[in-house]
Parts: C-alpha cells; structure tokens; sequence
C-alpha cells in the first residue's frame, strides 16, 4: 500500500530535510517516527519521498511525502500514530492511501514558497527563526512598486543560473515561474512565488536581490540584467532562511491531495 503523507515543521532545529550522515534531518526524524509505528524493528526503516527538498533552517506548511508499507491502518490512525514518535517541531496533519503511480515528487506540477520579512529599527523575539528580519529606520520603508516592476522579468521559462547554489543538484538551471506576489503590511513584506520546481537556494537569492532594488541600491532594470547574465557573483547576497516556507505542493485532481492544514500557521490566510 502506498501512503502519503501532508507535514508541517520548523526548520530551526534541523539540517535541512535531506538524510545526511552525522546531522539531525527532517527525513531521518519523519522516517524513524513511521518505522516506530508500523512496529518492523530489526528491519530496514521506512524510505519516504518528499516533494521538495527543503534547506537548513526553513519551513514547511505543505510538505507532501510518500512511502509504501505493507501494513494498513485506518488514516487517522496514521496521523496520530506518527505523530506520537514526532518532536514537537515536526507534525503530520494528514493521511490517505494513494494509487501505486503516484509520487509525491514527479507527480507535482507546482511548488509555491512563501518568504516573510519582519523590518523595523528593532528585532521581534518573538519571531525570530520564524521570518527573516531586516534593520529599517522607523521613516523608511521598501519601494515595492519597484519590486513588482522588477518580477516581471522572472515570470515564464528561464535560465535562473544567476539565483543557483553552486552546491546545486538540479539537472537543469531551467525553471518556470508563475507568478511572484509582493504584499506590503508594514512592518511586514511578505513574498509569494510559484513555479514548477526551484534551485537550491533559487527563492532566497531572489529575495535578496528584491530587496537590494526595494531598498535603492539598484533600479528594477537590474534584476532582468542579473537573470541575462546567468552569473551567480552579480546578483545579491543569500537571504536569510528563517522566513522562509514551502506552502504548497498542487498535484493532478485524481489524487484527491487535500490542501495544506493552515489553522496553526500565523502566515497570513491570504498568502497561501
């Protein structure tokens, strides 16, 4: 039986999603907590596939995940069960059996991040590891018509070299974005992107480089000129992973996937 499953976490605590020797993973944790459930000790854990690869200290509101087991169990059991073996920085939120041919992976036709910006003259503790924060004097603010202007360039099928990590893993610098939006709620810029799939590191290089044109150091002309040169070294510094969220997986009708569960999210409703 194949069965996927929907998660939420906080990156803070973890290196990243990915299974790496000597480091605490999402994976690692997600799988040990299956394993323990279904009871098969003294056989290998429980593999799972995951939608997106997320980094070192993000988050997810939407993580989709699949595995195949060879035991069945009601679907609430499944999240409650798994959820009994899960830290509390990591839960799942729902479960269904899923047809042999699904893939929580390949079967995915968009992925949407969401990035969220705290800037003020002072730091929230509150928020912190939750959203990428930035020092703003009290009368200043972004020039976020400038941001807008400066995402029309991204949107369709391009060569994103410029916004990859060199550790990047992606067969292809080619990717498809949808749509990006840009809300301003002062103290708050938040930042919706969507594609097809991203790079390593895709989604907070572009939100560096929005930033540095949001804050006058570059006209909005400079991202389309950044994105010709497909050259890591001219566009802005990485950005902070604390803001960051993968919101949403949106797969074909037939696999009745249920929505992210946003009741405990403090995003705003509107953004995802």
């Amino acid at each position: 039986m194949r069965i996927a499953l929907g998660l939420q976490y906080d990156g803070t605590p973890y290196s990243g999603w990915q299974s790496q020797l000597n480091q605490d993973t999402v994976q690692d944790r997600v799988e040990k907590a299956i394993t323990a459930f279904v009871g098969i000790a003294g056989k290998p854990p429980i593999r799972v596939i995951t939608a997106g690869r997320t980094d070192t200290g993000v988050h997810a509101l939407g993580q989709v995940v699949h595995f195949d087991v060879d035991v069945v169990r009601e679907d609430w059991s499944w999240v409650r069960g798994v959820n009994a073996f899960l830290p509390e920085s990591i839960v799942v939120n729902w479960a269904k059996p899923v047809p042999s041919e699904f893939s929580a992976r390949y079967c995915a036709y968009e992925r949407t991040y969401v990035y969220a910006l705290h800037a003020s003259s002072c730091r929230s503790p509150m928020t912190a590891s939750r959203a990428g924060f930035l020092i703003l004097p009290a009368n200043r603010w972004f020039d976020v018509d400038a941001m807008k202007q400066a995402s029309e360039c991204l949107i369709g099928e391009h060569d994103f070299t410029s916004f990859r990590s060199s550790e990047c893993q992606s067969k292809t610098p080619i990717k498809t974005l949808y749509s990006i939006e840009i809300v301003s709620s002062e103290p708050w810029l938040y930042f919706r992107i969507k594609g097809n799939a991203f790079l390593h590191h895709m989604v907070r290089n572009l939100v560096g480089s929005f930033l540095q044109i949001g804050l006058g150091k570059h006209d909005s002309s400079w991202m389309a000129e950044v994105l010709r040169a497909k050259d890591r070294s001219i566009a802005a510094p990485t950005f902070s992973p604390a803001g960051l969220y993968l919101a949403q997986i949106s797969y074909p009708e037939q696999f009745e996937i249920p929505a992210p569960w946003l009741q405990n999210s403090w995003l705003p409703r509107g953004l995802l």
